[in-house]
């Protein structure tokens, strides 16, 4: 069914063939202008919200090519769709380059034209989402409208307004860390730190210092008392990103603090009460990992209070192009230049694209196109080579599964700008076995 705001208007000297347009476009809930003139229907367009222009061709007095002239020249964000029962190659070709978005051949079915009328709505709505002018829209700092990320919208509200402990799930790259962000900040303890903790990039040895200080004398270079990041954050929010990497030895640390309000600085026996609220994120299943013997029981459910799972990006839709474009006006504006257009093949194909790196994947493709020399137009060309081709190689089922997963390990790695720490992260494998599968690439 379509969006009741979708305004369509029909032009035709044929009555009969405006009166069946009409009542097909109506019943699928398009409201609907049909006129036979054509002076008519510049009028329309000059009070009328209209989305999608359907015309003949072959009309008396004027033809459908002038309106379609008038609508490229007069009428921004509004498609055309022409219609004939006249057709040629050269008219087909006249009217796309006279600015026709889709043509359509009578006698058509109700398939194709409604195939048609998709199309260019999502074209129109893809442009208009592509424009420097479109504002995406915020919440809590997250860009987003796609009903997955209505869903962390909610599952935020409510968790801010708790004080109960919050997982945070997700894919590496989804923004894990700014739901956490919106949670304190939404919460009664936004006027105290908040204070993030990445567990995966503090090398064990020092995490349990880091995270809970130490006095003087406690180990050999401790020359003086030091607090953690606990006591930091007292009062407001710690974020514990990448909770799973934490050893089974840490994970009983962290039960004591969930279960005790308390810390116990390294090199001292006398705890201290500590006023937190802790959030925890992970892109691997805790579950599992308790299954397994990897992660602790007790912890996991201490955790899994307020659990918000961060959708990955090829789940979200249009936020793709809100995104791209938020991306293209942040990097222009670093680089001093005007945000360059986006042409619909290379939307089309970052739509497509699979995004095994998320947010962050895109935000460092957009950075890479914006820092090229300067583009008024951004077309498939200027796109890294591993996504030009992914649509053809991902539809060919005839190569080896050796070659396929070479691929896939170095567009990963691509992704994520030749980082292999995080590459091997998303692939779910060690740097070891990333090393070896890379020599094998």
């Amino acid at each position: 069914m379509a969006d009741e705001r979708t305004s369509i208007l029909v032009i035709d000297d044929s009555r009969d063939t405006l009166e069946v347009l009409q009542r097909n476009l109506v019943s699928r809930g398009f409201h609907v202008l049909a006129v036979s003139e054509v002076s008519e229907a510049i009028r329309l367009l000059e009070t009328e919200n209209i989305s999608l222009v359907i015309t003949d061709i072959r009309m008396p007095k004027v033809d459908g090519f002038s309106v379609i002239r008038h609508v490229r020249e007069n009428c921004k964000g509004v498609e055309v769709l022409a219609i004939t029962g006249f057709p040629t190659i050269d008219g087909a070709i006249r009217a796309m380059k006279t600015g026709a978005g889709e043509y359509l051949i009578k006698p058509f079915t109700d398939e194709e034209l409604f195939s048609a009328i998709d199309h260019a709505l999502a074209r129109l709505r893809l442009k208009k989402q592509a424009s420097p002018s479109a504002a995406p829209r915020r919440q809590y700092g997250i860009i987003g409208e796609s009903r997955a990320m209505m869903q962390v919208y909610e599952a935020i509200e409510h968790a801010a307004s708790s004080s109960a402990t919050v997982l945070i799930q997700g894919e590496s790259g989804t923004g894990k860390e700014l739901i956490a962000r919106a949670i304190h900040y939404g919460s009664r303890r936004a006027g105290f730190p908040f204070v993030p903790v990445n567990c995966g990039g503090i090398p064990e040895p020092l995490l349990e210092s880091e995270l809970f200080g130490y006095t003087k004398g406690a180990f050999t270079g401790a020359a003086g008392s030091r607090a953690g990041f606990f006591q930091t954050a007292d009062r407001g929010t710690i974020l514990l990103d990448e909770i799973s990497e934490a050893s089974l030895p840490m994970q009983v640390k962290l039960l004591r603090v969930l279960q005790e309000g308390e810390i116990c600085m390294l090199g001292s026996s006398k705890p201290r009460k500590v006023n937190i609220r802790i959030v925890a994120s992970t892109n691997r299943v805790l579950h599992e990992m308790v299954r397994q013997g990897l992660f602790r029981e007790d912890l996991f459910y201490r955790l899994n209070v307020i659990t918000i799972d961060a959708p990955p990006l090829r789940d979200r839709g249009d936020d793709i192009v809100l995104l791209v474009n938020h991306f293209a006006e942040t990097f222009s504006e670093r680089y001093g230049k005007a945000p360059p257009r986006l042409s619909e093949g290379l939307l089309g194909i970052l739509r497509a694209y699979h995004w095994p790196g998320n947010v962050r994947e895109l935000e460092n493709v957009i950075h890479r196109l914006l820092s090229m020399p300067s583009s008024t137009t951004l077309d498939i060309p200027d796109l890294p080579p591993f996504m030009r081709f992914s649509a053809v190689g991902e539809g060919s089922l005839n190569r080896t599964l050796a070659e396929v997963e070479a691929e896939h390990v170095r567009r990963v790695l691509d992704s994520v700008g030749g980082n292999k720490t995080l590459a091997a992260r998303i692939l779910g494998v060690d740097r070891k076995t990333l090393r070896a599968k890379l020599r094998k690439a």
